[in-house]
């Protein structure tokens, strides 16, 4: 199915991926999400030899179509480029090198089409002494100073799932960085490649952190400050019935409400800022929250501004009234997901469609990118090229 006949404000973008894990294919289904048309380019191993019953289980590759390319073949890599003359953007998540080692890196690509942006994301960056090195999300936020600063006192740094690097500071980032290459090549008729490093966005997100610590806010020692769980009012509290609740009355409104929703047992708690003291607020208020379940306490926050609110499994979060209100999560094929956003109110995109195998949908999608139907008959019986 085609941007145009999916809608969304990113209706008749065309995006080529190549195909890779994490942040880029993070990335692409964001655009196509909003409407872009994004075809991906697979390994010729990644295609089954025949077409498996239901829908891909890869929720990242949902809206795209894909074909399989032998790129180590040069009618494979011309064709890459022949579909680069019709994009307006391309992104790839390799290391640094292999795709100009592979004959599609920017030079190539640029010089076939000189408004196209091309976004690539890397853990490293395209350079640096680190760009040629293996890693993985938790290396890239360490070295960005994003990872010492999460989980309690006296304990181990917590990871954040892959968040931090793959997802926010990478794939965010990189559909961030393409978007605005593509607004920059509508002013000015130029593309240009988008550097996305995870090490970069991981310290991006940090911004605010290293305001407070420049102001003398944050202290280093982990678990001591405003928004690191060192504030009795800012933190998860186990519930009588082992489940958590999680409070965040950080202004002094907030906090006021929180301790009446607290009742009576919050008397003689220390001041709200006497940091000095936040060790014995957090002892009262692990003991008061301990006395109800969790779903006791949210009844009690109900209609207020206690920035009280249960901790959800994901499961629970899929049903629960807000999210259900809005469609936060969606089910596509019987597999929940979450729904597109941000949402848009003159162009909103469609529901998501399932992912579908690798080289599903391949034919038509050449044939949408008007690739010749003979061209594409060679390429498949020669092998380069496959399908389902």
């Amino acid at each position: 199915m085609t941007s145009a006949r999916r809608g969304g404000p990113l209706a008749g973008l065309r995006v080529v991926e190549l195909a890779g894990i994490g942040p880029c294919p993070f990335a692409s289904m964001v655009l196509a999400d909003l409407g872009a048309e994004v075809l991906r380019i697979e390994q010729l191993a990644a295609v089954p030899a025949e077409l498996p019953a239901g829908s891909h289980w890869d929720v990242l590759q949902r809206n795209k179509q894909s074909v399989a390319l032998d790129l180590k073949d040069a009618a494979g890599v011309a064709l890459v480029l022949a579909l680069v003359e019709r994009a307006d953007a391309l992104v790839e998540g390799f290391r640094p090198g292999v795709t100009e080692r592979l004959g599609i890196g920017p030079g190539e690509c640029l010089a076939r089409n000189s408004r196209l942006v091309y976004g690539r994301v890397t853990g490293w960056g395209q350079a640096g002494p680190l760009a040629e090195r293996a890693g993985h999300d938790i290396d890239y936020i360490a070295v960005a100073g994003a990872l010492d600063p999460i989980g309690r006192a006296g304990e181990r740094p917590v990871v954040p799932l892959n968040l931090l690097g793959d997802f926010g500071g990478g794939g965010m980032l990189l559909a961030v960085g393409v978007l605005s290459g593509l607004l920059s090549a509508a002013r000015t008729g130029h593309g240009q490649v988008v550097d996305a490093a995870m090490v970069d966005g991981a310290a991006l997100l940090m911004s605010m952190t290293w305001a407070l610590r420049g102001l003398g806010l944050w202290r280093d020692e982990r678990g001591t400050n405003l928004l690191d769980s060192g504030a009795p009012f800012y933190d998860v509290y186990e519930c009588a019935d082992g489940r958590m609740i999680a409070v965040g009355a950080i202004e002094p409104r907030f906090y006021e409400e929180l301790l009446a929703v607290m009742g009576a047992d919050a008397d003689g708690l220390p001041p709200q800022m006497d940091r000095e003291r936040w060790p014995e607020g957090k002892a009262r208020f692990a003991e008061i929250f301990r006395r109800r379940t969790r779903d006791e306490w949210v009844a009690r926050a109900e209609g207020t501004d206690s920035c009280v609110t249960p901790v959800l499994t994901m499961a629970e979060a899929a049903e629960h009234p807000h999210n259900l209100a809005r469609s936060t999560f969606v089910e596509v094929d019987g597999v929940t997901q979450p729904a597109p956003a941000p949402r848009f109110g003159r162009t909103p995109a469609v529901p998501p469609a399932a992912p579908r195998w690798p080289g599903q949908g391949g034919m038509e999608a050449l044939a949408d990118w008007g690739i010749d139907d003979g061209l594409v008959a060679r390429l498949r019986r020669e092998g380069v090229l496959r399908v389902l």
